[in-house]
C-alpha cells in the first residue's frame, strides 16, 4: 500500500477526514488518559500547540523547551527524560514550521525508546519531503497530513499507529469519538475513511501517491534536500541571515531575519503586490522578525530563483525608501 510506503511502515495507517490538528488531537485521546505525565520536546509555536492541546484534555505535560532557531539536541532530551522518568509518552514536533528546523528523529528517538515510553511525532511539515523512518525507529504514532509535500489540497489526516500504541489505545480513557481509532479499524478493508469522505480528496491522495511512487521516495528526498540547500545558499548570497541553526536545517523551508529598520509586514505586502511572492509571517514571539520560504512539494529552483530575487529587489526598494 502507498500510504505504508510513504510513513516507512507495515503498522496500521489511518486515514480521516480532516487537517493536521485534528490528527494530533486524534493521537492524544487514544493513547493517554487523564493525568498522565508526558514530555513535550518543543522548539516553536507548533511544538507549544501540542502541548496545549494534551493539556486541554487534562494530561500532566512537562515542557522540554528550546530556544527559537535550535533544535532539540540528544544531549538535552535525555536530561528531560532523566528527570520526567515518570512519563508515558513523549511528543515531538519533526519540521518545526514556525522556525524552519528539523529536529535529528535518527538520534532522538532511540533514547525515547530504550526507556519504554510511546513516542508520538507530528510530522505533518515533514512526510513525504524528507525521511520519516517510522518502523527502524520505532516511532508508534506519526500524524501527516495531506497538504504540504503530499501533492493535494488540505482535508485528510493520516496516522500510523505501531502495535504499543494499539495496545495503548484500549487503556486510554480521554474521551473520544470523532478521532476515535477504533472506528476506522473496525470499518470494511475496501473503505479508507470511517466517515462520509470527501471522495474528490481521495482522488487527489491516490494521483499525489502514484507521482511519488513514479519519482521513487529516495529522489522525492533528495530533490528536497537539494533545493533545501539551493534557498538556503541563495538566501545568504544576498546578505541575508538565516534564522534556523544550518545544521537542523529544514528542507522544506527557509526562515531568514528581515533586515535592522525595516517592517517585516510591509515587506511581504510588497513582496505579494509586486512580485506576485507570498511568504510566510514569523509567529509568535518571532512576527516582524522572521518571514519565512516554503520550497515543498514540486518546487523547482529556478521558482526559488525568482522568489529570492524578489526578495532582494523589494529589500532594496525598502530599504531605499526608509532611508528617505
Amino acid at each position: 500500500m502507498l500510504l505504508r510506503t510513504l510513513f516507512q511502515t507495515q503498522n496500521d495507517v489511518l486515514v480521516f477526514p480532516g487537517v493536521g490538528t485534528g490528527g494530533l488531537e486524534s493521537a492524544v485521546v487514544n493513547t493517554l488518559s487523564p493525568g498522565d505525565p508526558v514530555l513535550v520536546a518543543t522548539c516553536g509555536v507548533f511544538g507549544d500547540r501540542f502541548a496545549r492541546l494534551a493539556e486541554a484534555f487534562g494530561v500532566d505535560v512537562r515542557r522540554l523547551s528550546i530556544p527559537r532557531g535550535r533544535a532539540v539536541e540528544p544531549e538535552q532530551l535525555q536530561q528531560a527524560l532523566e528527570e520526567n522518568s515518570d512519563v508515558v509518552a513523549v511528543l515531538l514536533t519533526h519540521t518545526e514550521t514556525s522556525t524552519g528546523v528539523t529536529n535529528p528523529l535518527e538520534d532522538l528517538a532511540p533514547l525515547v525508546r530504550e526507556r519504554g515510553h510511546l513516542l508520538i511525532v507530528d510530522a505533518v511539515s515533514a512526510l513525504a519531503a524528507v525521511p520519516v523512518q517510522t518502523d527502524e525507529l520505532g516511532l508508534d504514532v506519526v500524524v501527516g497530513g495531506s497538504q504540504r509535500a503530499w501533492h493535494m489540497e488540505p482535508g485528510l489526516v493520516m496516522l500510523s499507529v505501531s502495535e504499543r500504541a494499539w495496545q495503548a489505545s484500549k487503556r486510554a480513557r480521554l474521551p473520544r469519538f470523532y478521532w476515535d481509532w477504533r472506528h476506522p479499524k473496525g470499518a470494511p478493508e475496501r473503505f479508507l475513511a470511517p466517515y462520509m469522505p470527501a471522495l474528490r480528496l481521495f482522488y487527489s491522495l491516490e494521483n499525489g501517491l502514484r507521482e511519488i511512487d513514479d519519482e521513487g521516495l529516495p529522489r522525492v528526498w533528495e530533490r528536497h534536500r537539494r533545493l533545501g540547500d539551493f534557498v538556503r545558499a541563495g538566501v545568504t548570497e544576498r546578505r541575508l541571515q538565516l534564522f534556523a541553526d544550518p545544521a537542523y536545517a529544514s528542507n522544506t523551508l527557509t526562515t531568514f531575519k528581515v533586515p535592522d529598520g525595516l517592517d517585516a509586514g510591509a515587506l511581504r505586502e510588497r513582496l505579494a503586490e509586486a512580485h506576485g511572492v507570498l511568504l510566510g509571517e514569523g509567529q509568535a514571539e518571532l512576527a516582524g522578525r522572521v518571514l519565512r520560504i516554503a520550497h515543498v512539494g514540486y518546487t523547482t529552483e529556478d521558482e526559488m530563483s525568482g522568489t529570492l530575487d524578489a526578495i532582494q529587489m523589494a529589500i532594496e526598494v525598502e530599504l531605499a525608501e526608509a532611508r528617505t
